[in-house]
């Protein structure tokens, strides 16, 4: 190896030792939310670190455990995405449901339609793991369940959607993502008309008035 190569790696491997600890910190939980989306829960912190140009025990000395590290891929993937936001727009009815059904949608998807989350949502789904069930359990409290309560105001008594429904249609638009990203089937190009429709076709099935 000539000196050239020795001096650019030594100079790269201080520039590492040298970064502050909350950035290593979040190089190694970014870096971790890439290599667990291509292979999965069950790949090896070895590998990782090596992926990360880090030993192991670097590693560790910010995460107590593998399952410590998991827990802050889960954080920055799924709940800090979740806008706190969302929960009093959904509720607000001086706008009508169908627009707030349309802005929820369109801001939720852009959120989710990516590699990252896709693959992550299905491995940990096929690995067992709690943070499937942990974030869709969040994801009831806080967005469906007020937001059936607001599609219970706007339905006539005689068409009352359930949780069911909900889920049909929530399940429906996160298909967008899954068969982007999962499937590498062809996709719309523009999601947003894709989610309009499903909303139209929701609120029409129940006679909710869309204005």
């Amino acid at each position: 190896m000539d000196l050239l190569k020795v001096d650019i790696i030594q100079r790269t491997a201080k520039r590492r030792r040298r970064l502050p600890p909350d950035e290593r910190r979040q190089q190694i939980v970014d870096g971790a939310v890439a290599f667990f989306a291509d292979v999965g829960l069950e790949g090896k912190t070895r590998d990782l670190a090596k992926h990360l140009g880090i030993t192991q025990s670097l590693l560790f000395n910010y995460f107590e455990n593998k399952e410590s590290l998991i827990e802050a891929v889960y954080a920055q993937v799924y709940i800090d995405r979740l806008s706190p936001e969302w929960p009093h727009r959904l509720v607000d009815r001086s706008v009508p449901l169908r627009s707030r059904l349309l802005a929820f949608y369109n801001d939720y998807s852009k959120l989710i339609f990516e590699y990252e989350w896709m693959r992550i949502f299905m491995f940990s789904g096929l690995a067992g793991a709690e943070l499937n069930r942990r974030y869709l359990e969040h994801l009831n409290k806080m967005i469906l369940h007020p937001l059936l309560d607001e599609i219970h105001a706007a339905s006539s008594k005689s068409m009352m959607p359930d949780m069911e429904d909900l889920w049909n249609l929530h399940g429906g638009i996160v298909y967008i993502g899954i068969r982007q990203h999962i499937y590498r089937t062809p996709c719309p190009d523009d999601p947003s008309l894709a989610i309009e429709h499903a909303i139209d076709r929701f609120l029409q099935a129940f006679a909710i008035k869309q204005d």
